[in-house]
C-alpha cells in the first residue's frame, strides 16, 4: 500500500481511475445480452433458459397486478369513469376524491357535490374508455390513462394512496415498452413479456395495499400511454406464459447490461439465499450496449469527497478483497492513512454513483522534472519522443521497438507509479498532437511495484499507458 502514499511534488499528475462493465445489478437477465441474442437468431425460449437456467415455461392462469401510481396527497382527480363506488358517473367529467380522516375517502361530483364517504377502498372503473388519473403519477406520467380499474384508499405511508388494478397482461403491456425499446427485435420482447409477467406474480412489494411500484424498485409501468404495437405483440404472442422452477413461479430478475457475464444472486442481494435460476451465466453478445465497458477518471480529492465517512484520514486507494463469478465486487476496503473500513460492492457503487458493482480500481501517478545533462544521450523511438530507462532495464530489448538511435536534446524524465501493479508491465508513452490525439512515441516498463521512470524529449503534454489505463498527462516545457 506505499505506493499509494507519493509525495505531490511540483509537476506531479494524480488520476483516481475507475474501470468498470454494466449497467444495473447484474442478476437474472440482462436486456442488451438478450436482444444481442435476438439479432443472433435466437428465439424466446432460447433466450429465457440461456439466463434462468433449469426453468420451464407455463401458464399463469388469470390474476390482476396491483399497481401503486400515486400517495402522500390528500386529494386526487379522474375522469373516463362509468361507475364510482356504486354511483353512475359521466365519463367526460372530472370527479375528486378527497382522504377524511384517517380511514374514510369521499367522493366528489364536478361541482363540489358529495356523492358518498366510504369505510373501503373506492373502487372507480369503465365501461367507455381507459381511466385517466390527473396529477403526476409515481411513474413519471401525467394525466396517464389506465386499464381495469383505479382504487382509492389510506395509503400506508402517508395521504391518500392510488391504486390500479390491471389485468395480468394488461399489466404487462405496460411494462414492455417502459423497459425495452418497442424496436427491438420480436424475441427479446416477447422474453421481456415473459420476464415481466413472471417477476409480477413472484414478488410483492406493497403487501395488502398494492403488489408492484410502477418504477424501478419493481418495474417500470406506464399504463395504457406507454404502450406500443411492437411490445403488445409480443405480450399476445406470451399471453399468460410465465416461467417456473421446480413448479414456483421464478421471480425473474433482469437489467440492462451485464458486462459480459451476470452474477449469483446472493452476491449482490447480500442475505439471499442461492438460487440455481439465478447464477451467473456468459453473456457472449452483450457487448451491444453502450455501457459494456465505461470508465471514471477522478482526482484524489473528488473520490475522497464521494467516499465521506469511508475514508479514515487521507485517502489512498480502494483494493477490492472479493468477487463474485462476473467478477463483481463483494467486499472492497477504503484504504485511509488512519486504517481501512470494509465496504460492500453494492455501498461502493452508491456512494461512488457506479453504473454497476463490476469495477476495478486504480491509482496513477506520474511527475516530471529535467534530468540527463545536454552531453548526454538517451535513444529514441521513430514516433520522435525519446524513451528511457536505466542501462539495465534497457538490456536485452527487441531492437524494433528500441532502435539504436540517438538525439542529443535535453531531456526530461517521467517518474511514477501505477496501483495495484499490472501483470503486464510493457507501458507506452504517449505524446498528445494538436488535433488533441495522443501518439505513442516510447515504450518503458514497470518494475513489479509498478513504477515507472522514462525520460521524454520535447513540448507538449505526454502520458503513460498500460493496457486501457491511461495516466494523467503531465506538461513537459
Amino acid at each position: 500500500m506505499v505506493l499509494l502514499a507519493l509525495p505531490h511534488a511540483a509537476g506531479a499528475a494524480v488520476r483516481q481511475i475507475i474501470r468498470g462493465a454494466g449497467f444495473g445489478h447484474g442478476i437474472g437477465m440482462s436486456q442488451y445480452g438478450a436482444y444481442g441474442f435476438a439479432k443472433h437468431g435466437y428465439d424466446y425460449k432460447q433466450i429465457l433458459a440461456h439466463y434462468y437456467q433449469g426453468t420451464d415455461l407455463s401458464k399463469a392462469g388469470s390474476a390482476d397486478i396491483r399497481v401503486l401510481l400515486q400517495t402522500g396527497s390528500r386529494t386526487a382527480t379522474f375522469s373516463g369513469a362509468t361507475d364510482g363506488g356504486g354511483h353512475k358517473l359521466n365519463p367526460a367529467k372530472t370527479y375528486r376524491v378527497k382522504l377524511s380522516g384517517l380511514s374514510r375517502v369521499v367522493l366528489f361530483d364536478p361541482k363540489g357535490k358529495q356523492l358518498g364517504h366510504f369505510d373501503q377502498p373506492l373502487d372507480i372503473t369503465s365501461s367507455a374508455v381507459p381511466l385517466r388519473l390527473n396529477g403526476r403519477a409515481m411513474n413519471g406520467v401525467s394525466g396517464g390513462h389506465y386499464h381495469g380499474s383505479l382504487e382509492f384508499l389510506p395509503s400506508p405511508f402517508s395521504g391518500l394512496a392510488v391504486v390500479n388494478v390491471a389485468s395480468l397482461d394488461d399489466y404487462v403491456k405496460g411494462v414492455v415498452p417502459g423497459e425495452m425499446p418497442s424496436s427491438w427485435a420480436p424475441a427479446a420482447l416477447e422474453a421481456q413479456a415473459v420476464a415481466a409477467r413472471s417477476y409480477a406474480l413472484a414478488t410483492d412489494a406493497g403487501g395488502p395495499v398494492f403488489d408492484q411500484y410502477p418504477d424501478t424498485r419493481s418495474q417500470v409501468y406506464k399504463g395504457a400511454d406507454g404502450e406500443m404495437p411492437t411490445s403488445n405483440a409480443a405480450v399476445d404472442a406470451t399471453a399468460g406464459q410465465v416461467l417456473r422452477y421446480q413448479g414456483q413461479i421464478a421471480a425473474t430478475y433482469f437489467f440492462s447490461t451485464s458486462g459480459g457475464h451476470t452474477e449469483d444472486i446472493q452476491n449482490v442481494f447480500y442475505g439471499a439465499k442461492p438460487e440455481p435460476y439465478l447464477t451467473g451465466v456468459d453473456d457472449p453478445y452483450d457487448n451491444i450496449s453502450p455501457r459494456h465497458r465505461w470508465q471514471i477518471r477522478l482526482t484524489t480529492a473528488s473520490l475522497q469527497h464521494r467516499l465521506g465517512s469511508l475514508v479514515l484520514g487521507k485517502l489512498r486507494g480502494v483494493k477490492v478483497l472479493q468477487r463474485g463469478v462476473s467478477p463483481r465486487i463483494v467486499w472492497a476496503a477504503v484504504v485511509g492513512s488512519r486504517g481501512s473500513v470494509r465496504v460492500r460492492g453494492t455501498a461502493l457503487r452508491t456512494k461512488l454513483g457506479l453504473d454497476d458493482t463490476w469495477a476495478s480500481f486504480n491509482r496513477f501517478a506520474t511527475k516530471q522534472k529535467p534530468s540527463v545533462p545536454p552531453t548526454q544521450t538517451t535513444p529514441t523511438t521513430p514516433g520522435g519522443g525519446v524513451q528511457g530507462t536505466s542501462s539495465a532495464l534497457l538490456r536485452g530489448r527487441h531492437p524494433r521497438l528500441f532502435p539504436k538511435v540517438f538525439h542529443p536534446g535535453k531531456p526530461a524524465r517521467l517518474y511514477g507509479s501505477l496501483w495495484p501493479a499490472p501483470k503486464h508491465a510493457l507501458a507506452k508513452v504517449q505524446k498528445q498532437a494538436r488535433d488533441g490525439s495522443w501518439h505513442t512515441v516510447g515504450r518503458t516498463r514497470l518494475d513489479r511495484h509498478g513504477k515507472y521512470n522514462v525520460a521524454v524529449t520535447g513540448k507538449g503534454f505526454f502520458r503513460i499507458s498500460v493496457g486501457p489505463i491511461a495516466g494523467p498527462a503531465v506538461h513537459v516545457s
